[in-house]
């Protein structure tokens, strides 16, 4: 790909959309991984004076706070801490009768986590005239690996066209710190997750058949099946019509 076009047709395309939307800047979580570093570089880049970095750890590895915090001081990008630890707690023991740290590999337990970091990125939207921005890549999308109105509840996908190795491509063009970019992909949804682990592939596997190359003919049937069960997570929710 030829960087710095590219860079600057996305800077480009997130100011129109935020100003012709009536924003005026933008608001991105800061997770410390490489897909949310990415993004806040181009809106920093888009907003100089009007965008804002969330780290929002919530039973998170500290490793994910300092490299968040690493890109927002490297990049002179403002950012909040709002630790969500608290909050999960008291929502498990309304829903189960138990703390965060206790919910485990639950599922239902772990997706609580996008949600109420949304919530808190909507919060800011709405105080400072701000547009959400997403920071999830085409790889991801196209397999509806993201959170139902978790992570997926934004205004403007900036890099949701472009495919987990090209985010890579792009975070070196930026200078994304090199720890951030070799880091082991994780949503963080509870301790030693990984991305590929529980997908059953890897990146390089889901790009390459998402490219239409050849891949092993049991990932390609996983993906398949990945795509059609997702299909929802796109589509607005069915209204009942009445007949004439």
């Amino acid at each position: 790909m030829e960087m710095t076009g590219l860079c600057r047709d996305i800077v480009g395309w997130l100011q129109e959309k935020v100003f012709s939307s009536g924003g005026r800047g933008a608001v991105f979580g800061l997770s410390g991984g490489i897909d949310s570093s990415v993004v806040a570089v181009l809106c920093k880049t888009a907003f100089a004076d009007d965008c804002l970095g969330v780290i929002m750890p919530c039973y998170s590895r500290e490793i994910d706070r300092e490299h968040a915090e690493l890109v927002a001081k490297k990049f002179a990008i403002p950012y909040k801490i709002i630790n969500l630890d608290r909050v999960f707690d008291e929502m498990l023991l309304a829903l189960e009768g138990k703390k965060g740290d206790e919910a485990g590999r639950s599922l239902a337990a772990a997706n609580i986590k996008p949600r109420l970091r949304m919530s808190v990125l909507y919060y800011y939207a709405a105080r400072n005239s701000y547009r959400v921005i997403g920071t999830g890549n085409k790889s991801e999308i196209s397999i509806g690996y993201f959170t139902k109105h978790g992570d997926a509840a934004v205004d403007f996908e900036p890099i949701g066209d472009l495919l987990k190795e090209e985010v890579r491509e792009i975070a070196a063009y930026l200078e994304i710190p090199r720890e951030i970019i070799e880091k082991k992909p994780t949503a963080g949804l509870w301790e030693g997750q990984s991305d590929e682990d529980e997908l059953g592939f890897s990146y390089r596997e889901l790009d390459r058949y998402l490219k239409g190359e050849k891949v092993d003919p049991a990932v390609g049937a996983k993906i398949e099946a990945m795509r059609q069960a997702s299909a929802h997570k796109w589509k607005m929710p069915p209204v009942f019509t009445r007949k004439a």
